[in-house]
C-alpha cells in the first residue's frame, strides 16, 4: 500500500510523543517603558503601540567607548585564540557596554547579597511578548514564551523533540557551525541548500529547497534569520515561499532569530511565525537579547510556539535534559533589555550603518576583497577570492601580517575557500585601525 510522505511523517510525529506541561506563572507587574523603532515596512512598524503605557526612554549610548575587555575572561580576547597585538574580529558578540539600565538592574539585584535557586520567571515571558510585538508585531501570548538556556541548548531540545535520530535537516550553507554540530552530534543528518551568491547579496534556492523538503527523512529546516554568516535578510515574500513548502512537505521550522534586532535601511525583519497561523502552528522561533545587548555571557534566551503540543514537546526535551534552570542574572538582563532599552537597539543598529560607509570606503582601496552585501547582523561576509590566496595564506595574512583576527570561511562549510567573517561590533576608531592594517597588507 502506498503512504504519502506527507501522511508518514504526521503519523511519525504523533507517535514521536505526547505529554503536557503545567506552567507556573508569578504575578508581579511591572512598568515597561520601550522606543518606538523605525523600519522599512508597515509590517513591522510599532505604530501607536501604547505610547502612554509604555514611555519612551529618552536615552543614549556612547558607542564610541573603548572598553578594555583583557583579563575580564572575554572568549573574543583570550590569547588562546590570537596573540594580544591582534584585534580581534571573529566571535559574535560585541565591544560595546550593555545599556545602563541594565547595568544598573544588575549591580542593585547583586547588592542583596543572597543568590538562591529561582522559579520559573513570568516577567521573562512578558517580556519576551512584548519585545516581539512591539519590534515585529509577532502577537504572541505569555504562556507561548519559555526560558531556555541560549539559542543553541534549546534548537537542540527543538531537534530532539521534534524528529528521530537518522531523520534529515535542512541547513543553508554558509552555515553557522553549531547548526551543522548539533544536527550530527544528535543523531540526524544533514541536507545542505546552499544560498545562491548573485550580483553581491545571496539569494534563496527554491527548487532546491522544495526537492529536500520532498524527500521522505526530512523533517526540520533550521531557518537563520538574519542569516549568518551571509547578512542576508529574509524578504517577506521568500519566507511565505519557503513556509508553503514547508507547509506542503510537513517539515517544521526551527528559526533562529537572534540577530532580528540588527537589521540596515531599506531591509526589515520579519519573523516567519507572524506570517500566518498555520506557520506559527508549525513552527519554533527562539530569540535572545544577547547580540544585540552584549549579553551573551548570562546565557538567557526564549523560544516561542504557538502550538501547544509543539510547545509541550519542546519543554520535555528540556526537562530531560534538565536544562530549565534560570539564572538570575541572566533573566534581569532580559527583562530589562526588552523592557527599557529599545533606545539602545535603535541606536546600535545606527551606529553599524555608519561603520559599514567606513567599510565601504576602506575596501575600495584595496582591489581584491568585496563586501557581501550586509543587510543585518553585524557579522560581515568578505570575499576575498579576487586575491587568488589560498585559504591558510589569506587567514594566515590577516592575523599574522595585518593584525586581524578573522574567521575562515571554511568554517563554515566546504567550498568556501576565499571568504572570511569580520565582526565589526567595535568602536569606529578600532574599526579604522582594523581597515588601516588590512589595506596596508592588502592594497
Amino acid at each position: 500500500m502506498f503512504i504519502s510522505n506527507k501522511y508518514m511523517k504526521q503519523t511519525s510525529f504523533i507517535l514521536l510523543h505526547f505529554g503536557k506541561v503545567i506552567y507556573n506563572l508569578d504575578s508581579m507587574i511591572y512598568n515597561y517603558g520601550i522606543g518606538i523603532p523605525q523600519c522599512s515596512e508597515n509590517f513591522c512598524a510599532a505604530d501607536n503601540f501604547s505610547k502612554e503605557v509604555f514611555p519612551i526612554q529618552q536615552q543614549i549610548h556612547n558607542f564610541d567607548e573603548a572598553v578594555n575587555r583583557r583579563g575580564t575572561d572575554s572568549k573574543k580576547y583570550s590569547d588562546i585564540y590570537f596573540s594580544a597585538d591582534v584585534i580581534p574580529m571573529w566571535i559574535a558578540d560585541t565591544d560595546f557596554k550593555s545599556p545602563q539600565p541594565v547595568v544598573n538592574a544588575l549591580t542593585h539585584r547583586a547588592q542583596h547579597g543572597v543568590y538562591g535557586y529561582t522559579t520559573e520567571s513570568g516577567r521573562l515571558k512578558r517580556a519576551a511578548k512584548l519585545w516581539v510585538g512591539s519590534r515585529y508585531k509577532l502577537d504572541i501570548t505569555e504562556e507561548q514564551a519559555e526560558f531556555c538556556q541560549g539559542v543553541i541548548p534549546g534548537i537542540i531540545s527543538a531537534v530532539r523533540a521534534l524528529s528521530h535520530p537518522g531523520d534529515k535537516i535542512i541547513l543553508n550553507t554558509p552555515c553557522y557551525p553549531p547548526f551543522s554540530q548539533l544536527v550530527e552530534n544528535n543523531g540526524r543528518r544533514i541536507l545542505k541548500n546552499e544560498l545562491l551568491l548573485q550580483d553581491g547579496a545571496y539569494c534563496f534556492d527554491f527548487k532546491d529547497f522544495e526537492k529536500k523538503c520532498s524527500d521522505p527523512l526530512t523533517r526540520i529546516f533550521i531557518l537563520c534569520n538574519p542569516h549568518n554568516p551571509t547578512c542576508k535578510v529574509f524578504t517577506r515574500d521568500e519566507l511565505a515561499h519557503i513556509g508553503e513548502i514547508c507547509m506542503e512537505h510537513d517539515v517544521w521550522i526551527i528559526s533562529d532569530e537572534i540577530h532580528g534586532d540588527i537589521v540596515f535601511e531599506g531591509h526589515c525583519h520579519v519573523p516567519i511565525a507572524g506570517l500566518s497561523k498555520d506557520l506559527a502552528d508549525r513552527s519554533v522561533t527562539f530569540i535572545n537579547p544577547s547580540k544585540t545587548f552584549n549579553t551573551a555571557g548570562f546565557r538567557t534566551a526564549a523560544f516561542i510556539a504557538a502550538n501547544p503540543h509543539v510547545k509541550a514537546l519542546v519543554h520535555n526535551a528540556i526537562v530531560r535534559g534538565k536544562a530549565f534552570g534560570e539564572n538570575i542574572f541572566g533573566t534581569l538582563a532580559f527583562c530589562v533589555a526588552y523592557e527599557e532599552c529599545a533606545y539602545y537597539a535603535d541606536g546600535l543598529v545606527n551606529y553599524l550603518q555608519g561603520s559599514i560607509d567606513i567599510i565601504k570606503e576602506a575596501l575600495c582601496a584595496i582591489p581584491g576583497i568585496e563586501l557581501i552585501e550586509p543587510q543585518g547582523t553585524y557579522l560581515f561576509w568578505l570575499d576575498c577570492r579576487g586575491l587568488g590566496l589560498p585559504q591558510a595564506e589569506l587567514i594566515k595574512r590577516f592575523v599574522d601580517k595585518a593584525k586581524v583576527g578573522v574567521h575562515s570561511g571554511l568554517n563554515f562549510g566546504e567550498g568556501f575557500d576565499g571568504f572570511i567573517r569580520m565582526n565589526i561590533a567595535c568602536p569606529k576608531s578600532v574599526l579604522i585601525r582594523a581597515f588601516e592594517q588590512i589595506k596596508s597588507e592588502f592594497s
